[in-house]
């Protein structure tokens, strides 16, 4: 089966009804994508997202009773199939972006400047990759390497393939797409999921985007080059 083919099953999460109703209309329009939902809080989103079975969820941060962070994390933490995030926000400060991914979104879009990725974000969503805006992926790398300075390099690092390092630096630098790294090193699709998958569990990460936070917080590029 072409999984490009697959319904894409999406719940909006936001306050302003307004724009639920405008979303709702756009994707309604959209190949393979069905909306099963809309919730104007966070409690409501996680009830919502599981009972619906969404795939994905648009989730807006600032919203009442509790808000998309902590509905976010629950959604990540929980035992259910796995259920990808994409905030959709008006907030692009790092510290946002960063409790965000921290939390478990696997994307982050501004809602003033990234309309025109909304389809890709949910499909890449869907297939578990990670989609930031160029608005706050640049900041971003720059703030966490700041906040960071130069960590030690320890067993962890240490202990990854240079294969798996290789992978890990792609996703720190921004090539988030599987067919994108696999075109970088020359290798099958099927061959960096199990890189990545081998690279989360060595470094106890829980997706692909915090794995792409540790390898800049540890400046995994640094370490490869100094391993040669």
């Amino acid at each position: 089966m072409d999984e490009r083919r697959k319904t894409i099953r999406v719940l909006i999460a936001d306050d302003n009804r307004a724009f639920r109703r405008g979303l709702r209309l756009r994707l309604s329009q959209a190949e393979a994508i069905a909306v099963v939902g809309e919730t104007s809080n966070g409690r409501d989103t996680v009830t919502a997202a599981r009972a619906e079975r969404a795939d994905v969820v648009l989730m807006d941060l600032e919203m009442p009773g509790m808000n998309g962070i902590d509905a976010t994390r629950l959604l990540a933490s929980g035992e259910d199939p796995r259920i990808g995030v994409v905030v959709l926000t008006s907030h692009g400060a790092d510290v946002h972006v960063i409790r965000a991914l921290e939390a478990g979104a696997s994307g982050y879009l501004l809602k003033t400047h990234d309309s025109h990725q909304l389809l890709e974000a949910i499909r890449a969503a869907d297939r578990g990759d990670a989609f930031m805006s160029p608005r706050v992926t640049a900041p971003l790398l720059r703030e966490l390497t700041h906040r960071h300075g130069r960590p030690a390099r320890d067993a962890v690092a240490a202990s990854l393939s240079p294969s798996e390092r290789s992978v890990v630096v792609l996703l720190s630098t921004g090539v988030t797409s599987n067919d994108d790294i696999a075109k970088e090193l020359g290798v099958s699709v099927n061959t960096v999921r199990s890189h990545v998958q081998s690279a989360m569990k060595k470094v106890g990460a829980t997706d692909r985007t915090q794995l792409a936070l540790w390898g800049v917080r540890n400046s995994v590029d640094d370490f490869r080059s100094s391993s040669k």
